[in-house]
């Protein structure tokens, strides 16, 4: 059982590994610099103030008095919600169409397998990278704040982390949708980045006007880490929203891919 899950889970071990690592690089630079920030809050948060609402609501900018104001701008509201949004949206697109390219769903699907059950092990292979990167990055931030005597609040590190999960399995459902519809890896690809990205601008540039509306179509308005980390506010209606997104997204992906002709 699940024998398609484990080989494609095996396949991304690696790179799940070097994203980790190149990741905790980039936010143990972030978090060893913020002593000097702390330095100068009160002027960093003047030029905050300056920006348009739409740059500090899209990009988590509130406030550079706490470690955790800082991380939300520079690590959760950009690394995490944009660029891990996009990069879940890109792995997830190659998912099917890149076997329907390159004409290794022939030879898949000449064994005992459903297209159902092979779809869904694919896509849940999206674990190792979704669960690893939820796993270490928390701990590795908290132990980065240790280090700086700045310490993040760890209960609500752990929330932030653990609702981004749902956020970012529909970011992954965006991909898998397309990569159900189109015959090539790198259109489902580039599509599900373009997609994803579009709507966290929807999002962020619509706040504040008449069109605000429309932000309700972007996960990143049910999901805000600077409302949990600074504000110590948890969204459970958001997070489920977004679960009943991804699994439509996944469900709408899984049917048209078995009705398709490939």
């Amino acid at each position: 059982m699940l024998e398609t899950m484990r080989y494609e889970s095996r396949r991304r071990v690696r790179g799940t590994l070097a994203l980790t690592l190149l990741l905790s690089a980039f936010i143990g630079l972030i978090i060893y610099i913020y002593p000097s920030f702390a330095e100068s809050t009160a002027e960093i948060d003047a030029l905050v103030e300056s920006l348009p609402q739409a740059v500090r609501e899209g990009f988590g900018a509130e406030s550079y008095a706490t470690i955790e104001g800082f991380l939300s701008t520079e690590v959760y509201g950009t690394i995490w919600v944009l660029l891990l949004g996009l990069y879940f949206a890109y792995a997830a697109g190659g998912l099917l169409a890149a076997d329907i390219e390159t004409g290794r769903l022939y030879m898949t699907l000449a064994t005992p397998l459903s297209r159902g059950r092979l779809g869904a092990e694919k896509f849940l292979s999206l674990a190792v990278p979704l669960v690893t990167l939820n796993t270490a990055l928390p701990v590795f931030v908290f132990g980065a704040s240790l280090a700086v005597d700045y310490v993040v609040d760890p209960y609500y590190l752990l929330w932030v982390h653990l609702l981004s999960i749902p956020y970012l399995l529909v970011c992954s459902g965006v991909g898998f949708a397309l990569s159900s519809l189109v015959d090539r890896a790198d259109v489902a690809q580039r599509s599900g980045i373009a997609i994803v990205f579009l709507l966290f601008m929807i999002d962020s540039v619509t706040i504040g006007t008449d069109f605000e509306w429309l932000g309700t179509l972007s996960p990143t308005r049910y999901f805000d880490p600077t409302e949990i980390l600074l504000d110590r506010t948890l969204d459970f209606g958001g997070t489920l929203v977004l679960l009943i997104a991804a699994a439509v997204l996944v469900v709408v992906g899984l049917a048209v891919f078995q009705r398709r002709d490939v």
